[in-house]
This record gives C-alpha cells, structure tokens and sequence, in this order.
C-alpha cells in the first residue's frame, strides 16, 4: 500500500507532541468529578483531604490526567487518523494550584500500516512524570 500522501510519510521516532498546560481550578475539579460520580472528598473537601487524609490540598482526580493524555495524541493525529490504544499509570498525586504538562514522543513509527507508537506522560511543576503512558495511533493511508 502506497502512503506517499498520507501525513505518516513525514513522521519519525523521537517526533514531539507538542506539550499542554494545565492548571485546574477546584471548580474544574468539583465538576469534573460530578460528571464522573465520583464523591471521593479529597477531590472537593479541602479540611477531609489535609487533615483526614494528610494530602497538601485537594487531590487532581487520576480520570482526568488520563483525558488530558488522551487530548493530546487525538489533537495532535487531527483529522489524519484516530487513537488506538492508550494506557497510562497515575504514579504520584498531584494538587490544586500546581501547573501540569501534557505531552509526547514518538517512538516506532510502521508506515506500512500507519500506526505510530508514542510514549505520552503528564509531568508536574518539578518536571516529574506523575502519569506516564503509551498510545497508539492510526493514520490514515492514502493509495
């Protein structure tokens, strides 16, 4: 299969998604966690969430690190494909007021079949990855 009109022809590992910020507020929080039922009170009770449970303040749902991941591979395939796979692993807890960092690297490209491999994470304000993952994704191939 040709794929010498399909954007994969220009892609190659070591490739940068290009990074997100994100500084969700507790109304984003609150929200977020409403849509998703969840009720845990260290997503919306600052005193439960420092004094119970010990967090530094309230605690950045794991769910939406994931969808934060998942925005940045679709953005970046566009209308050139779709996202496969993807997996990630929430590794430290993250808080209101910290700055977080979306972002990437490809790291196998398989033109002949247009999936490309990438190696996302979610970084925090000491440039640690709090979240790292893998995807997959799957472009379009033009005859």
């Amino acid at each position: 299969m040709k794929t010498s009109n399909s954007r994969i022809t220009n892609i190659q590992p070591g490739d940068r998604l290009p990074e997100r910020k994100f500084k969700p507020d507790n109304v984003q929080l609150f929200l977020y966690n409403a849509a998703l039922w969840n009720a845990h009170r260290i997503h919306f009770d600052y005193p439960y969430a420092t004094v119970e449970e010990n967090y530094p303040g309230l605690v950045i749902a794991g769910p939406l690190l994931g969808d934060w991941l998942n925005q940045c591979v679709v953005d970046w395939v566009g209308d050139d494909g779709y996202l496969a796979s993807i997996e990630y692993s929430n590794r430290k807890a993250s808080y209101i007021g910290e700055t977080l960092l979306s972002g990437g690297k490809v790291v196998a490209v398989f033109r002949e079949v247009g999936e490309v491999h990438i190696e996302i994470y979610i970084k925090n304000e000491n440039n640690e990855i709090i979240a790292p993952g893998k995807a997959i994704a799957q472009f379009n191939l033009i005859n």
